[in-house]
């Protein structure tokens, strides 16, 4: 591990990505890979094993050449959107099958192929919390010149240990909570929560080589109890007697506590006659999904959840991750070889339009406009409403869940799912009760327009 130590960091770092966490060590990757000089900055080991588990569609992850990378894989993937009850052959236990593959992460082994790839670029790795940071003046306006490499224009970035790294970039990669990137302020942010075991069992919560994408099942629960913020199971068999189980909530402001959640789990494994012998692990999970966009125009550059990139509708990223990074380190690579001596604006311009180009900016706002809707469903419409969109056809509801469908074919499974609903859940699609309005109308007019 390299450790920041010296007063100044030599002038021939080309990007300073802060940030120690999955984003943080791709973009590096990414950058490196496309033979600039990288500095990593965390505040902590970017070595340290990662605490939580990371899932991916199995033709998301086999696109990315990535199958290797995962510890577990399902063909057997299925959701429950009935309301439950105690005979196991009562039509409210019926299981959606999703027909496709489900897989989840060997977190050291994806965290080890970005590091290695670090490693094979020269990138530095550092260990210190970032402050603050100065644009230098840009060439014409006074700015200091030392050489070839410093060019004009360029960032210095202040360290709690009174340090300074002089870069032409750089990258916030620092979580949902930013360290430098700024976003406007859209109103109270909502969060998707979960509080998840990994563990042994008296008996096995989900079926041997089950995957449980959405277990909406409610008959563990009071009148009273459902008619709060619903939650779901998401379940699978690691196998050898192990099992992963998480209570999860879909996105609320504020968002449903982990005491709740960790109560909910419990009761719902009691209802089953599963009690819990051995804990391994436990995950407490709490991302945003409904931050609006960055201000694209910033002289800083963001990356994951600090760009805004958790998918609105699924609160998935990591394959987001690993298919974007590329196009923005090849876009700050390409304007670097054309122009030397860019500085620091002007390559977080062309970040930011690689990152966040006219279509996905709308199909973010796409997104966040259904978000809103879901928000807004109470429980027996919320399980109506997935039910119909998993019984889309298959490439309408995976292209929607892995962000790979266009804005038109977006707009397509949309329209069949309000064709194809409910009588209810038409009613609450058509329901005005939030921001619905103003999200839409960025379809026209997209945010860092």
């Amino acid at each position: 591990m390299s450790f920041l130590r010296s007063a100044l960091m030599p002038t021939d770092v080309t990007v300073v990505v802060l940030g120690g966490g999955p984003a943080a060590l791709c973009i590096a990757a990414a950058l490196a890979e496309q033979g600039l000089a990288v500095a990593l900055l965390a505040p902590h080991d970017a070595r340290a094993p990662w605490p939580n588990t990371y899932g991916i569609w199995g033709e998301e992850v086999d696109a990315l050449g990535l199958g290797h990378l995962l510890e577990h894989r399902w063909s057997n993937t299925l959701s429950y959107f009935g309301s439950g009850a105690a005979d196991p052959a009562d039509p409210a236990n019926q299981a959606t099958q999703h027909r496709r593959d489900y897989g989840l992460f060997n977190r050291s082994a994806l965290q080890g192929q970005w590091l290695e790839a670090c490693a094979r670029g020269g990138v530095a790795i550092l260990q210190g919390q970032a402050t603050g940071f100065e644009l230098e003046p840009a060439c014409g306006g006074g700015g200091s010149s030392d050489g070839e490499n410093s060019g004009c224009g360029m960032t210095v970035l202040r360290c709690a240990d009174g340090s300074r790294l002089r870069t032409r970039l750089l990258v916030d990669a620092t979580g949902h909570q930013p360290v430098f990137v700024q976003r406007p302020d859209a109103g109270p942010v909502a969060g998707q929560a979960a509080y998840g075991i990994t563990g042994r069992f008296s008996a096995p919560p989900v079926e041997s080589g089950q995957f449980v994408l959405m277990d909406y099942r409610c008959d563990h629960l009071s009148a009273a109890e459902r008619a709060e913020p619903p939650t779901f199971l998401y379940a699978m068999d690691l196998g050898e007697g192990r099992f992963f189980v998480e209570e999860t909530s879909l996105a609320l402001a504020p968002p449903v506590p982990y005491a709740t959640l960790k109560q909910r789990l419990e009761r719902r494994l009691a209802h089953r006659g599963v009690a819990v012998l051995e804990v391994e692990h436990e995950e407490f999970c709490l991302f945003p999904m409904n931050l609006p966009l960055p201000d694209l125009q910033q002289p800083v550059l963001g990356f994951g959840g600090a760009a805004s990139m958790v998918h609105p509708a699924s609160g998935y990223m990591v394959g987001s991750l690993l298919r974007r990074a590329p196009a923005v380190a090849a876009a700050v690579a390409a304007l670097l070889r054309a122009e030397p001596q860019a500085g620091s604006a002007r390559l977080a311009q062309a970040g930011w339009q690689a990152l966040w180009p006219l279509e996905l900016r709308r199909k973010h706002a796409l997104y966040q406009f259904g978000l809103e809707k879901l928000m807004r469903y109470p429980e027996p419409q919320l399980r109506a409403h997935f039910a119909t969109f998993f019984s889309l056809p298959d490439e309408q509801w995976y292209g929607f869940l892995a962000n790979t469908a266009t804005v038109p074919e977006l707009l397509a499974a949309m329209v069949r799912l309000f064709a194809t609903a409910p009588w209810s859940v038409k009613a609450a699609l058509m329901a005005q009760r939030g921001r619905e309005w103003a999200l839409g109308m960025r379809l026209l007019w997209p945010a860092g327009l």
